[in-house]
């Protein structure tokens, strides 16, 4: 039989308010009564019901996770990492998948929190870098963090998780120079993602740092997906100057533009190195392997969670403010850049 709330109150010898309390985290119980029925918990494996817990409480246990993002494995590590953590505060996920440039999107949003009864929200781009459905969450008192591409922690971005692709992408170009590659091409992601935007500086910032000149036929516009990558390396190849080493926005941009080079019998890395950014599953399934930037999304993503149960939790403070974590993706050089690695 399933175990109950009634079951760990008897097994604990305390009342059903008191497991009830221990359970919500209230700082009013005492240490051994928490204990005590922390124990009881853990012997009858009881597993609370966070659907019960929001009907009999005023309190909600649930937390959302929207998205609109081509790439399936930063979903996949972002839904990971925050049941990861959702786990561990006894709370569920509630995951969401919508139309970023729908007409109605903050209206779905709005309806989404309230018709669910969401404690908050974890926000990924492109939702989290638009201040419309921030102040539409504000206007209504509902909790939500940020995940944004950004290097500097600022007052104006409360609540944020910053990842630091300008300064990774940085890296990358540098690698790629410091192997004697000056026609470097950079093949863009969607231009709505701040991210996009993030990189193509810190690619454009590593050339001007060597006093090298961006050419503006080597930066291609595209979108985070395969077929760009084949599109875009596609085009690059066809020029009569063509780049020696292409940086992709991430990395099954790279894997399009390493399929596309492999059709054109262009050789992998003596003839043209590719490096990518993100550290996917495409980055390893590729041959050979991508050079790129390993961006941890599970960490991220539970860190995310941290900062929104902070504020969920019933005695937080509502002058609570949050440092913001910044998260710098790690240079990982493979075999497309060079046979040496």
């Amino acid at each position: 039989m399933k175990v109950t709330i009634n079951d760990v109150a008897r097994h604990a010898g305390v009342s059903i308010k008191t497991v009830s309390r221990v359970m919500n985290n209230e700082p009013s119980v005492r240490k051994d009564t928490v204990d005590k029925v922390q124990a009881a918990i853990n012997e009858l494996q009881y597993q609370p019901n966070a659907a019960a817990r929001n009907l009999a409480s005023s309190r909600s246990f649930s937390i959302g996770y929207i998205y609109d993002n081509p790439n399936a494995y930063y979903v996949i590590d972002m839904q990971r990492g925050l049941l990861d953590a959702c786990r561990k505060h006894g709370y569920e996920l509630l995951i969401h998948p919508t139309n970023a440039k729908s007409p109605d999107i903050v209206q779905e949003v709005i309806d989404l929190v309230q018709h669910s009864r969401l404690a908050g929200l974890v926000l990924t781009p492109p939702f989290s870098e638009m201040p419309h459905i921030a102040a539409a969450l504000e206007k209504i008192g509902v909790h939500f963090v940020r995940i944004i591409s950004g290097s500097t922690p600022s007052p104006k971005l409360s609540n944020c998780v910053l990842v630091d692709d300008f300064t990774a992408a940085f890296k990358i170009t540098n690698h790629l120079l410091e192997l004697g590659h000056t026609e470097i091409a950079f093949l863009c992601g969607d231009e709505e993602h701040s991210s996009s935007g993030e990189r193509l500086a810190g690619y454009q910032a590593a050339l001007a740092k060597r006093g090298i000149a961006a050419n503006p036929k080597f930066i291609v516009p595209g979108s985070y997906s395969f077929e760009s990558g084949v599109k875009g390396a596609t085009k690059l190849m066809e020029l009569a100057k063509k780049p020696t080493a292409i940086f992709a926005c991430n990395d099954e941009i790279a894997a399009g533009a390493l399929f596309s080079a492999r059709l054109m019998n262009i050789a992998i890395p003596q003839q043209l190195a590719i490096a990518g950014f993100e550290n996917s599953p495409f980055s390893r399934q590729t041959w050979p392997p991508l050079t790129t930037a390993h961006q941890p999304n599970v960490t991220i993503a539970q860190q995310a969670a941290e900062l929104l149960f902070r504020h969920t939790k019933p005695n937080a403070s509502k002058n609570l403010t949050d440092k913001q974590p910044v998260f710098i993706p790690e240079l990982l050089v493979r075999e497309s850049t060079t046979s040496n690695s």
